[in-house]
């Protein structure tokens, strides 16, 4: 436990536990305490902790080459975009380090669609309550009050309604010309575990085959087995003009990519766009693993086993609970939404129930285990959260110290 005077900014709200070691599903503090991850680094670790091929590839590819710049070809991306076109049916690929960069080069490729269409002022339509990352653009996209205050002025040029209400969308269309694209969710994450229906989905496609838009999907949390298909798309049976993808991508290390196909593909031209670390080596081979072992060991259908046996035993086990409003989810995404708002149970769960979970919006539990749990561990997060949520009213937070044992994860 940190006992001096943190010389780090104070940009996050940091639980008392500093973990120094993993395994899978699996965690354990600088005390040798256990705990069992249900949030895989937001949806980070999807093969869990410590997994040793990628341990192995990384201490190999470390010691060849980490880094020479994209001034020079680099073998180990033009495999990785090879890959990800050949799985997603894109075209292009551009790496960069995280989400938020992924999503800002698929902005930027809006305007000079936008650009080319001799649109001068382009807009891209957003969802309410969407999240696509904390830069200026990606905050100005998003869709959440409470992130963007003290940022302001937000950058123009974007467009908000509802999120999976296809009839908003066609009264924006109605009386704004300059809209060149569409940046949504398959599931907003951040925005409370919201699945968008399949048939708003296809029915955007429509809407942006009909009006000449690029329909962007923000495929960052849910994308790689996340919600039990490779990609959230694919559960409507669609295919996006761009997409972002990262998290999961690198398994932990930082990795982004924004793939196009059609008009989309083309838009860049050298000087336009750039990143000093993206695509390097070391993360593109490690993604290159990443992919390898997700097809091998099957892990997008694992997600979708094991997300309907926790939405289900969720459902089962807090049916009648008097504060839970709503159980939802897709894959090993999953939300409970409370009747009230709940922050302090993130540290409640370590410290009751050595658990990790989030909180998102105030009000809903957010749950995305590393896909490479087994059942026994599934059981467990819903056993240990049933007993966190019985005692949810009349008691102080514990102490990691005061803690009552729970079961060993499996």
């Amino acid at each position: 436990m940190q006992t001096t005077p943190s010389h780090l900014m104070r940009a996050y709200a940091r639980q008392p536990v500093s973990f120094v070691r993993g395994r899978g599903a699996q965690l354990w503090d600088e005390r040798g305490v256990e705990y069992l991850d249900a949030i895989a680094g937001v949806a980070v670790t999807s093969l869990g902790h410590a997994h040793p091929e990628i341990a192995a590839v990384i201490a190999e590819q470390a010691a060849l080459l980490l880094h020479t710049s994209n001034v020079f070809r680099i073998d180990w991306q033009e495999r990785l975009g090879e890959r990800l076109c050949a799985l997603t049916g894109m075209q292009r690929s551009f790496f960069c380090n995280s989400g938020a960069e992924a999503n800002e080069a698929a902005l930027k490729l809006a305007r000079l669609h936008g650009q080319r269409r001799q649109i001068a002022e382009p807009k891209i339509l957003v969802m309410e309550n969407g999240f696509h990352g904390r830069s200026i653009a990606t905050l100005s996209a998003s869709g959440n009050p409470a992130k963007q205050h003290g940022f302001e002025p937000l950058l123009p040029g974007f467009l908000r309604v509802p999120y999976d209400d296809i009839d908003a969308v066609h009264r924006m269309a109605g009386h704004s010309p300059d809209i060149v694209a569409v940046l949504v969710e398959a599931v907003q994450g951040e925005g409370g575990i919201h699945v968008a229906s399949a048939d708003y989905l296809r029915e955007l496609r429509a809407l942006c085959d009909q009006h000449g838009w690029l329909l962007m999907l923000d495929e960052i949390q849910t994308g790689l087995g996340r919600t039990g298909a490779w990609f959230g798309h694919r559960h409507a049976n669609i295919a996006p003009d761009v997409m972002t993808l990262a998290k999961a991508l690198g398994n932990g290390f930082p990795i982004g990519a924004c793939l196009a196909r059609g008009v989309a593909a083309d838009l860049f031209s050298p000087g336009q766009h750039g990143s000093t670390f993206g695509g390097n080596p070391l993360a593109c081979r490690v993604a290159c693993t990443v992919l390898d072992i997700m097809a091998r060991d099957r892990l997008p259908e694992r997600a979708a086993a094991l997300g309907g046996r926790l939405l289900n035993g969720l459902q089962k086990a807090l049916a009648t609970h008097p504060h839970v409003v709503a159980i939802r989810g897709q894959g090993l995404m999953v939300g409970i939404e409370l009747d009230r708002p709940c922050k302090e149970l993130v540290g409640r769960a370590l410290a009751e129930q050595r658990l990790l979970i989030t909180v998102t919006r105030d009000k809903v539990i957010r749950l995305l285990p590393p896909l490479v749990c087994d059942e026994a561990q599934i059981d467990a997060i819903v056993g240990r959260l049933t007993r966190l949520l019985a005692t949810t009213e009349g008691n102080a937070p514990s102490t990691l110290k005061s803690a009552a044992p729970v079961e060993p994860a499996a």
